[in-house]
């Protein structure tokens, strides 16, 4: 099915992308398009959630069970005071409808698991991880994986944060399959030895800076422009202002 033409009204909202060559009319019609799947209106998905509702992703999937509390406001922006003790899909879904009324959101008010992970994620055409546990991120890497949806994956802790994008679906310039999360992680860590951030804590405007970039990477798969982090695990420093690229490879 077709997408609708842009109206005045968006091709002036979006007046900044449409100037870009990289852009442009067509780009911004494929950001229309597209569907996103956003795991967790957390401390990343909030800042995925807003700049993708400002581009003008077309639908927005948001899978969180949780309720906002008063200690998510100090990192998980798209909720303000107002929203402590209620959904977090429903207050992010309202947040969304005042950045951008054109956007339209699907909530899904459950825990991802490996049994419903692929019948979730199948319906959309890329996939943002904003999980905080290694179980959710397998079981959402492996889903991906099988229904051949691109996953930009992320991570933070305390001031430091990473992010890759993964198309093991999808083989790279040298021939060879692009690596899945588990050549990357080849299994969990140890229970305990890498600590919630409840427990170790995390500063709040370093969810920002790696959510805006799981944003950036969704908006350059879409757009088809750039060269996303397949194959590349993009490492941030906060404190000492520094950010480190590691290359991996497949394992096969």
């Amino acid at each position: 099915m077709s997408t609708p033409a842009l109206t005045d009204e968006e091709l002036e909202r979006y007046a900044r992308h449409v100037v870009l060559p990289e852009i442009g009319g067509a780009g911004q019609q494929k950001l229309k398009r597209a569907r996103v799947l956003v795991l967790g209106a957390g401390g990343l998905g909030a800042p995925v959630l807003e700049y993708l509702a400002a581009a003008g992703i077309g639908t927005l999937g948001i899978v969180d069970d949780d309720t906002v509390s008063l200690s998510n406001l100090q990192r998980q922006v798209i909720h303000d005071t107002g929203a402590v003790g209620t959904s977090k899909g429903e207050s992010a879904r309202a947040a969304i409808a005042r950045i951008n009324p054109h956007v339209i959101v699907e909530l899904h008010n459950l825990r991802l698991t490996a049994e419903n992970a692929a019948s979730i994620v199948r319906a959309y055409d890329v996939v943002v991880d904003g999980s905080d546990n290694f179980e959710t991120r397998y079981a959402l890497a492996d889903a991906c994986a099988v229904e051949k949806k691109p996953l930009v994956h992320a991570a933070v802790g305390r001031f430091d944060g990473s992010i890759t994008v993964l198309k093991p679906f999808e083989n790279g310039t040298d021939g060879r399959p692009n690596p899945t999360y588990r050549d990357l992680f080849p299994e969990a860590p140890p229970p305990g030895l890498v600590p919630s951030c409840a427990v170790a804590g995390v500063l709040g405007a370093l969810t920002g800076v790696i959510g805006t970039l799981q944003a950036m990477e969704t908006i350059k798969l879409i757009a088809g422009i750039g060269e996303p982090l397949v194959g590349r695990l993009l490492l941030y420093d906060g404190l000492a202002a520094r950010f480190d690229t590691i290359r991996y490879r497949s394992q096969e």
